[in-house]
Order: C-alpha cells, then sequence, then structure tokens
C-alpha cells in the first residue's frame, strides 16, 4: 500500500484527486495535509516522513498582484524541497505545472521554477519527481472566477447572470477526472518523468464551449431535459454545468400533470441520450440506495407514495433533504459526488421510475456505496 500526501488537499484537483484515492483504499492510504504546515516546519516534516509518493498541488492561481502569485508558488516549492532535504525523504514527487509555462508571464514562471526546484532536488537526492505539465482543467466545483473560465461561466448561467467572452481563443482542456486518471497512473509507475507534458482531452473556442452551456442551461436548467450529448467532451461539460446548481432551490421539480376523466398523464423525462429506465415499488420504511457515481447522470422520479431523497457530497457533512408526494409526482437528479438515498416515509407503497444515462455494467458499475 503507498502512502499519499497531497499539499493543496482542499483546491479543486486536490479534492478531486483525494476522494478518488479514497475509492481504493487497499490499495492507497491518504495522508492528510493542511495549507498551514507550509508554515511550520515540525508538521510540514511530519507529514512528508510519511509520504510514499507526494502530489504538489498548492498553488495560488489569481490575485491582485502577479509579483505576489509568483512569489507564493516558489516560496511553496522551496519549503518543500528544505522538508524533504530535512527529512531525507525518498519519496516520489509530483508536481502540477501548467502550460502558462510557455507564456511570458509571472504566474508561468512561478511554475517552471517550482517544478525545477523539485527536479534538482531528485537528481541530487536520489528521489522520484514527476512534472506534469497541464493544459487548463476544468470539471465539478471547480472555484469560480479564479479555476477555470468554464467554472465561471456555470456559476453564472446558474445563478441568473450574463457570462460574456472576452477572447474567443481556442482553449486546450483536460476534464479534472482525465487529470486524476494521469496522476494516479504515474503514481502507480514510480517513474521519473522530470518534463511530462500532458495531452489535452479537448480543444474549443471559448464561444464553442459558451454555447453548449447555453443549450445545457435552456434545455436542463430551464426545462429539465437531459440535452443531446455527442461525445466524452460534452458529457463532462453537462456534469460540470450540473454540479453549480444549487439543489437545495432547484430541487425537487414538480412534474406538469395532464387530468382527464380518465386520470393523468406525467412526461417523467424527455432526452437527448439513451440510457436504462426502470420502476421500483418500496414498502413503508424501507430505504434504496446509499451510494454515488463519479460520472453517471441519474433521476429519481416519485410517481406514487410518500419519499425522503437525501444527498450528500461525500466529502461534506451537510445532508439535503427533499420530501416527494405522489399526489404532485416530481423528481430530484443525482449529482455527481453525492452519495444518496431514497426511503419510503408514506403508509402505503412507493412507485418509483429511476433513469441513468447508461445500462448497469457490474465490471464497471461506477457505484460506490456510502451511507448519506
Amino acid at each position: 500500500m503507498k502512502k499519499i500526501g497531497i499539499t493543496g488537499q482542499n483546491g479543486f484537483v486536490g479534492r478531486h484527486l483525494y476522494n478518488t484515492l479514497g475509492l481504493s483504499p487497499e490499495e492507497f492510504e491518504r495522508i492528510s495535509f493542511s495549507r498551514d504546515f507550509f508554515e511550520d516546519e515540525t508538521r510540514l516534516d511530519a507529514f512528508v516522513a510519511q509520504c510514499d509518493v507526494i502530489v504538489h498541488l498548492a498553488a495560488m492561481n489569481r490575485h491582485d498582484s502577479e509579483q505576489h502569485i509568483y512569489e507564493t508558488n516558489v516560496a511553496l516549492a522551496q519549503k518543500l524541497v528544505e522538508s524533504l532535504i530535512r527529512t531525507g525523504s525518498k519519496a516520489h514527487v509530483i508536481i502540477s505545472s501548467s502550460t502558462q509555462e510557455e507564456k511570458d508571464n509571472l504566474y508561468g514562471r512561478s511554475k517552471r521554477e517550482g517544478r525545477k526546484a523539485l527536479a534538482a532536488w531528485a537528481q541530487e537526492n536520489g528521489g522520484t519527481f514527476t512534472g506534469l505539465i497541464i493544459p487548463n482543467v476544468f470539471g465539478a466545483f471547480g472555484k469560480p472566477f479564479y479555476n477555470s473560465f468554464i467554472a465561471t461561466f456555470c456559476h453564472q448561467l446558474t445563478h441568473d447572470e450574463i457570462p460574456t467572452v472576452a477572447n474567443d481563443g481556442e482553449v486546450k482542456l483536460i476534464y479534472v477526472q482525465e487529470l486524476i486518471d494521469v496522476i494516479i497512473t504515474e503514481i502507480r509507475a514510480g517513474e521519473s518523468k522530470p518534463e511530462y507534458g500532458i495531452e489535452p482531452t479537448a480543444i474549443r473556442k471559448v464561444s464553442e464551449v459558451l454555447a453548449l452551456l447555453n443549450e445545457y442551461k435552456r434545455r436542463y436548467f430551464d426545462n429539465g431535459e437531459i440535452p443531446v450529448i455527442h461525445d466524452t467532451f460534452g458529457h463532462n461539460l453537462f456534469n460540470t454545468f450540473r454540479s453549480y446548481i444549487d439543489h437545495k432551490d432547484y430541487f425537487p421539480v414538480k412534474f406538469t400533470q395532464h387530468t382527464d376523466p380518465r386520470g393523468a398523464f406525467v412526461e417523467v423525462i424527455r432526452l437527448g441520450i439513451g440510457g436504462q429506465c426502470s420502476f421500483s415499488t418500496t414498502v413503508p420504511g424501507i430505504t434504496r440506495g446509499n451510494h454515488f457515481h463519479t460520472r453517471k447522470i441519474e433521476r429519481f422520479a416519485v410517481i406514487k407514495g410518500k419519499a425522503l431523497i437525501q444527498l450528500r457530497k461525500i466529502d461534506s457533512d451537510e445532508v439535503l433533504d427533499f420530501y416527494l408526494d405522489g399526489t404532485e409526482p416530481a423528481y430530484v437528479d443525482m449529482p455527481i459526488w453525492y452519495t444518496h438515498n431514497i426511503k419510503n416515509i408514506g403508509d402505503e407503497e412507493l412507485y418509483t421510475i429511476f433513469w441513468i444515462n447508461e445500462p448497469f455494467d457490474p465490471a464497471d458499475a461506477d457505484t460506490y456505496f456510502l451511507e448519506v
């Protein structure tokens, strides 16, 4: 079992990496990190001494002063180098640098100098070092106005704001989970790659991305329709968009019922995508679910009986409770990385329709059991 420490553990990429490593507890042990370790040599050394692998993600991306960004990032890398030397560490150190290295700006220089400082430590001290040069990263839970333009656009579209394109250039992109897969591959390989340029998985103009997000807002956010998804990039972008919705205010969404003397008709889901639709009955007092997905898109629709649907982001203690009643049929969609369940809280059988965007595959279930 490898002991993995992540500086910047609570940042955008760090949190995704930390959570993904937690899906393989038989292979990886996560060594907890706090940003204030950099201000306390004793605590930083204790952290470094425990780790077989250190993924150095801690960095500053935005600040009013570019000089402050430069000085902060160089200092963080230097403090890590000094701790590695003090502890005599032979850890495999992986650093996330940026394609901004190619540009003549202080942020790019700070990333390049940090990478070279750690590469020099490895060469002089018999360590293993991987320097990842990464394109623009996007994904769920990124910080708007900080991590990426996609995070900003998604936040704006789901909070009654209108995004604008300042510079409509082509951008090299990688989805955060694709980046995590690369990092874990390098952890497993344990080989030095001082300058490893990671290829983007998509190249899009800013206006093209905004057009897709506007379509997701119109079809999904405004009308509850799952949009047409043409490729992996579209799937990842849609899941990213969904993560910026304020679930407490948005769900449950009530269906439109059409009634006549024969009874009622309700359209449960309108699709631009395939998938699997299921139906269940649940007796009173029983709870289904208590699992989460990292990529799947899923809808729970209650059409008869009374239900409590609960959601909890896996690294949060906040539980979101949604009460649904079949007399007013409604649905809740399951965000990625949120464990969820549904409980019959009524006195009669609960009827639920479940839709998910891909048929169940036992060999690649993307279903991880965790109590809400």
